[in-house]
C-alpha cells in the first residue's frame, strides 16, 4: 500500500491545489499541520541563523538542514535519510514523490510566515527538510584520488559551499578541510553549493600535522596558492607542470595560507592580477585556479 492509500484509509489529507477546476492535481502525502511557532516537533529548524547554536545542535542531534527542492532531492538521492520536512502548502507537489517515499518521515506543514518565525529567516524557497548526517569519511579514503582541494581554516560557511561547488563543477574529484574550517553540512553551505556537498566527495583533515607528508607519500603534488614572492603565474605553471596527482591548497581571504604549509608545498603559485588589486576573494580565486589546474 502506498503512502498515500495508507493516508486515505486513516482519514489522512488530500490537498486539492489552486487551479484544480482547470487541471486536476491531487497530492497525498502524511501531513502535520502546525501553528504554533513554539511546536516542540520543530526543535531541528529553531533559529537557523543561529551559527553557533546551530553547530551545536546539529552535532548533539547528528542531523543538518537542507533547503530548497533541488538541494533536498540531491540530499535524499545520495542516501541522507529524512528525520522530517517543514514546508509551506505550495511546495508539497514538487516534492509528492521524495515525501512518498517514506510515510513514517513527519511533513510538517506551516505558513510561510511561521516558518520565517522559527527559522528566524525568509524560507523563500519554502522546503526545508532535516536529514541524518553520515559518519564522515577520513581523509585516507581520498588520498586515491587524482585532484584534490584543500582549505584551510576558511570559517565562512558560504565560501566552503561555493569551493565545494567550484571543484565539483570544474572535474576536481574531492575536497579536504582543515579541523577549524566551516562545516559543508551547514545549510548556507549547502545551499551555495547546490547539494554537490552530496555528490562530491570530502573529508575533514583531523591530523593537521601529519597532512602534508600524507599527501606527498600519497604522490601529490602540493601546491600553494599564495602570495609569496616566489610564487609563480598560474598559467606559467599549468603550461609547465601537469603532475597525475595534485593537491591545490587555499587559505583564508585575510590571512592566507599559513607558513608552515606554504614552505612545505611543493610550490607556490599565484593569480596575475591588474589595476591595484592584489587577490581574488577565495571562491572566485579557487575557480580560476581549477579551472587551470584541473
Amino acid at each position: 500500500m502506498t503512502a498515500a492509500a495508507r493516508i486515505a484509509s486513516r482519514k489522512g489529507s488530500i490537498l486539492s491545489l489552486p487551479g484544480a477546476a482547470t487541471r486536476a492535481t491531487l497530492v497525498a502525502v502524511p501531513l502535520v499541520p502546525i501553528d504554533d511557532p513554539s511546536d516542540p516537533r520543530l526543535a531541528d529548524y529553531v533559529s537557523l541563523r543561529d551559527v553557533s547554536l546551530r553547530r551545536s545542535l546539529e552535532s548533539e542531534r547528528g542531523l543538518f538542514i537542507a533547503e530548497g527542492e533541488k538541494v533536498i532531492r540531491r540530499a535524499v538521492s545520495a542516501g541522507h535519510r529524512p528525520r522530517s520536512f517543514l514546508l509551506a502548502e505550495r511546495w508539497l507537489p514538487g516534492l509528492a514523490d521524495i515525501l512518498d517515499a517514506d510515510a513514517s518521515v513527519p511533513v510538517y506543514v506551516v505558513s510561510e510566515a511561521l516558518a520565517e518565525a522559527v527559522t528566524g529567516f525568509h524560507v523563500h524557497r519554502g522546503a526545508l527538510a532535516s536529514l541524518h548526517r553520515a559518519e564522515p569519511a577520513p581523509m585516507a579514503s581520498l588520498l586515491g584520488l587524482s585532484r584534490l582541494m584543500l582549505a584551510e581554516d576558511i570559517v565562512d560557511h558560504t565560501n566552503v559551499g561555493a569551493i565545494i561547488r567550484n571543484a565539483a563543477g570544474l572535474g576536481w574529484d574531492g575536497v579536504l578541510l582543515s579541523p577549524r574550517a566551516a562545516d559543508p553540512l551547514y545549510r548556507r553551505s549547502v545551499k551555495v553549493s547546490m547539494g554537490t556537498v552530496f555528490s562530491l566527495p570530502w573529508a575533514r583533515v583531523d591530523d593537521w600535522a601529519t597532512a602534508i607528508p600524507a599527501l606527498q607519500s600519497s604522490g601529490f603534488v602540493v601546491v600553494a596558492l599564495a602570495l609569496t614572492p616566489d610564487a609563480v603565474a598560474l598559467d606559467e605553471f599549468a603550461a609547465r607542470s601537469r603532475p597525475e596527482k595534485l593537491c591545490l591548497v587555499v587559505g583564508t581571504e585575510g590571512e592566507g595560507l599559513s607558513r608552515r604549509w606554504i614552505e612545505q608545498a611543493d610550490a607556490r603559485v599565484q593569480i596575475p592580477m591588474s589595476h591595484g588589486v592584489d587577490s581574488l576573494n577565495v571562491a572566485a580565486a579557487t575557480a580560476i585556479a581549477c579551472y587551470a589546474l584541473r
